[in-house]
Formats: C-alpha cells, structure tokens, sequence
C-alpha cells in the first residue's frame, strides 16, 4: 500500500508540474483530463501525509518511552501511542478502501426504470412514490433527470416508468437501488384501514456509448406514433413518439419525452444499448425479461431489497440489516444514509475478497 501512495505522490507532482506548462495550458481538453486526475489523486495523497505524519507522531512517543526517566512523562507517552495506534489503524483502513479498483461503470450516467409489481392500484401508486424519491434525490446531488417514458393510471401512479439521470457519481450511488422494494401501509382507498403489502421493481442501467454496444440496424424494428403531453392542447399531431423493437432479443423501448422524432429515436436507442449493455453483464442471458428478474426480481411481496413501513415509520434494507426511523425524510429524497450504508458494506465484502486472496496466493 504504502508503495502505491508513494507513486501517486509522485503522480501528482507530475500533473502540477504539467498543469503549470503554457503548452499544456493552450490545450483545454489535456487540461481537463490533468485536472480530473488530479481530484482522484488529491484525497488519497492527503491522507497518505496524515498517515505519515501519524507514524511520526508514533515514533517520538515510542522513543520517549524507550529513553525517559520521568514516570508521569512515559504515562502520558503511552496515552498518546494508544491513541496514535487507534488513529493510524483507522486511517490505513480508510486508505485500503481508498485504493480499491474503482467499479469500471461507476462513472457512467444511468437510466431508472421502475415498475409496479404486486399488489394493483397501491403498487403503482409506490412506484410514483419511488420515482419521487430518486428524482429529488438527484435534484440534491445536483444530477440532471428527464422523464423518457411513462405509464400512468388515473389516480396518479405508474405501472411503468423511465428516467435518466447524468451526473459525476450517478451510477456509483444508485447501482444499489436495484431490486424489488415493499411498501406496507393503509391505502387511500382502504375503506377498512387494513395495512395493504405492494411491491415495486427497480431496475438501475448504466447509459453506454455506442462503440461499447454495437447494433445492427438490420436488427431494429421502428414504429412511429403519436405522442401526447400533459394535456390535450399538447397533443402531437405529428408522428414524433418512436418505438424500436429488437429482434434478436425482443426488447421494446418506447420514447416519447423529445420533440422530433429523431432526438425519441437517438434516446430510444441510448435505452436500448443499456439494456443490451445489462445483458451481457448478466452472463448474456437470452432476453431482456431473464436480465431484469435477474436484477430485480419478479416482484413477489415475498422478494424484497428494502420495505418502507409506514405504520411504524421504518424504512429497513434487508441486505444489510439496516433500519431507519425516518421513512418521510428518505422519500423526500434523502437516501444518503442508506445507500453509504451499502457502500461501507461492499467495500468490506471487497476488503475480505482481497484479503482471502492474498491468503491463497
């Protein structure tokens, strides 16, 4: 570890030093990569000079110890190597999370798909909840969103719907939103008060570039049709809404959200190239339908990642046994607390991955 933080000390002198060029300067797109190099960078070398400046800081306390006559000097001496020692092992457990290979997809934009599962009117009237809360969530993170598709009931629910979100982070924090999440509670339409159980399906994409999925145009089926906004004044009355189906797969997107049938074509396929993306990820299983229950299951009550229980104000992920009392906070959009919750657990399933394979090796 420590060699690997003393090449990137070393990395980063390189890049102030190529940053600080007039001829690095004049080229804005070398700038760019320099200077986004240099953010990874800047974190891990900060801590790496406090980690150092600890084992100083250790050291001295250790030598008085070893060399001083005066009683209460090497108390206090101890006191401080006690809490060095609990310091520097926090900080190299922070350091080897820090230098974990970073999720290739971490850094790309993502495509949300949320569906209504079990339990009717109540199931999607949840999935417009969840829809909700990932889109206020993004709205903190100062991440963008468009709303592609959507299929809406009358009482304000989704049985389906599609959104992007792009930002620096996207994929990295919504990847473990993926899987089916319960809801418990009385339903408006419960006349009874009876706690109703409904589940929606979430499905999180990473968006990909088209040289990293290549499609056939021969393998693409269009359909062109008329789409409708808001209301009935907004009302197309050109063919501008497009559906592409694919062949091979038979997977359907449908994209309505642009003006021009071209701009619904272009998003259509960007949707279609993440969703062949996930089936490749997904050990190339035969159809999209196999990749997504795979991913989120078949929406049973009986599946969950994650219920909201509203009679109790709980909000429980179930992989990590984690359980928050602030249900209406986390659907108003405030999910860092969970979701760094998931994240500390991964990286520890990583950490004792690597560290069984050391011991193998």
């Amino acid at each position: 570890m420590i060699s690997k933080l003393e090449s990137l000390r070393k990395r980063l002198a390189e890049i102030d030093a190529s940053l600080a060029d007039p001829e690095v300067a004049r080229n804005p797109e070398a700038v760019r990569q320099l200077a986004q190099e240099r953010a990874d960078i800047v974190p891990l070398v900060e801590k790496f000079e406090e980690l150092l400046d600890l084992q100083r800081q250790l050291a001295q306390a250790r030598e008085l110890i070893e060399t001083s006559d005066d009683a209460d000097m090497v108390a206090l001496a101890r006191e401080e190597e006690e809490r060095l020692e609990g310091e520097l092992a926090g900080l190299q457990r922070q350091l080897q999370v820090m230098l974990l290979p970073p999720d290739p997809l971490d850094s790309k934009d993502v495509i949300i798909e949320i569906r209504a599962g079990a339990g009717g009117e109540e199931a999607a009237l949840f999935a417009a909840d969840l829809a909700r809360m990932y889109l206020r969530y993004a709205e903190e993170k100062g991440w963008e969103t468009e709303i592609v598709s959507a299929n809406q009931i009358g009482i304000g629910g989704y049985k389906e719907i599609v959104f992007t979100v792009r930002g620096r982070g996207a994929y990295s924090r919504l990847k473990y939103e993926r899987g089916v999440h319960r809801v418990q509670r009385i339903p408006e339409t419960e006349a009874s008060g009876r706690i109703h159980t409904s589940t929606a399906t979430v499905a999180v994409l990473p968006e990909v570039e088209e040289v990293e999925v290549e499609i056939s145009p021969d393998d693409i089926e269009m359909e062109v049709f008329r789409s409708s906004g808001p209301g009935g004044q907004h009302m197309q009355k050109n063919a501008t809404a497009v559906r592409l189906t694919h062949k091979p797969t038979g997977m359907v997107v449908t994209c309505q959200s642009e003006r021009s049938q071209a701009q619904n074509r272009a998003r259509a396929l960007s949707i279609l190239r993440a969703r062949l993306h996930a089936l490749e990820e997904e050990k190339r299983q035969a159809a999209i339908e196999a990749e997504r229950r795979a991913q989120v299951g078949t929406g049973e009550r009986s599946e969950k990642i994650r219920t909201y229980n509203f009679p109790q104000n709980r909000v429980t992920d179930h992989r990590i046994n984690f359980t928050t009392h602030r249900l209406s906070e986390v659907l108003d959009g405030d999910l860092d607390e969970i979701i760094d919750a998931l994240a500390a657990w991964e990286q520890e399933q990583r950490l004792q991955q690597l560290a069984i394979g050391r011991a193998q090796s």
